[in-house]
């Protein structure tokens, strides 16, 4: 399969902590880390070692502690301004982890039709005006398939697969990544908090991003 992102692209990848991961501010783009700690980094060193001649710029615009109620309220300035080719969402991880950590707050839980609805928004908005449309879907790394937030986080990662099936975005399953991995892992080598990951965690989500836009390690 051939890299999809075509040479002088520009990838703008956006979501909570994962994808912020102490990314620079206003626009993780640049020197000294600029893009972070995490998957963003490790997309682009991958694309830049795989594809020198490429020229593809990758910018973070993560956020930390982001839901998709935050994403709809900077989309303007964070995403469309900023004219991306190429774009990678990957929410809700804090739509679901609220319901679990702070349950006596209702008005900090974003339910199933309130983040369908949103994460749907967010693709009308941008979708004409991008080349490719990557949606990633939120994870819990556990690997008890019954733990109620693994149980609700699977629920909120069938809708992102819905919502890219209606509208022709790519479709990545960070869940099923990490599954792989578990099978052979405890979660606490991958993620202290089952969320959180450390450089094994966040290889996993680059490599998923990635093997979904058909990287070839070789440059083909």
């Amino acid at each position: 399969m051939t890299l999809r992102i075509k040479p002088g692209s520009k990838l703008l990848m956006i979501g909570d902590s994962v994808t912020d991961a102490e990314r620079a501010r206003p626009v993780g783009e640049g020197l000294f880390g600029a893009t972070g700690k995490g998957y963003v980094t490790l997309v682009d060193a991958q694309l830049s070692v795989a594809y020198p001649g490429h020229g593809i710029r990758v910018v973070n615009m993560g956020s930390s502690g982001n839901q998709v109620r935050h994403l709809l309220e900077r989309w303007k300035n964070d995403v469309i301004a900023q004219k991306p080719d190429w774009l990678s969402i990957m929410i809700g991880i804090n739509d679901v982890w609220r319901q679990f950590d702070i349950p006596r707050q209702p008005e900090q839980h974003v339910l199933p039709k309130e983040y369908e609805a949103g994460l749907d928004a967010l693709v009308k908005q941008t979708k004409a005006k991008v080349t490719g449309l990557v949606l990633m879907t939120p994870f819990f790394i556990e690997s008890n398939t019954a733990d109620a937030m693994r149980v609700r986080m699977d629920e909120y990662g069938a809708i992102v697969k819905k919502v890219a099936k209606r509208h022709g975005a790519i479709a990545v399953d960070t869940q099923a990544a990490f599954n792989r991995v578990l099978e052979h892992m405890h979660s606490a080598a991958i993620a202290w908090d089952r969320i959180h990951p450390n450089h094994i965690g966040h290889q996993i989500l680059a490599r998923a991003f990635l093997d979904a836009v058909g990287f070839d390690p070789a440059g083909k």
